[in-house]
């Protein structure tokens, strides 16, 4: 059984930085790549940014590039994302999730992965 816990949201100004952190027991976490996702009020859930399971190769939306930084310790089968340079359209539930297709590291839609956090929530205001 995997589990997924993510931590650091919260509230802050816009311009301002958060580190998310998700924590996934279970075994194995250094073999698959996951992904951070993000869902505001109303509106789908939506990609935010994926590494791959070494953590060699990231992916990010566009909205996000050059403000978020997406990482990971496999030593401690932890995930991080650095937010930098906060804008309130950034406000949302953010959550990871585990990507179990290996060798397509910069999925997308959210169905195709397979486990997730219980989301944590970041609020930016203006």
């Amino acid at each position: 059984q995997v589990q997924l816990v993510e931590s650091g949201g919260g509230l802050v100004q816009a311009g301002g930085s958060l580190s998310l952190s998700c924590a996934a027991s279970g075994r194995a976490f250094s073999s698959y790549a996951m992904g951070w996702f993000r869902q505001a009020p109303g509106k789908e859930r939506e990609f935010v940014a994926a590494i791959s399971w070494g953590g060699g190769s990231t992916y990010y939306t566009d909205s996000v590039k050059g403000r978020f930084t997406i990482s990971r310790d496999n030593a401690k089968n932890t995930m991080y994302l650095q937010m930098n340079s906060l804008k309130p359209e950034d406000t949302a539930v953010y959550y990871c999730a585990r990507n179990p297709k290996s060798g397509r590291f910069y999925l997308t839609t959210p169905h195709e992965y397979d486990y997730w956090g219980q989301g944590t929530q970041v609020t930016v205001s203006s």
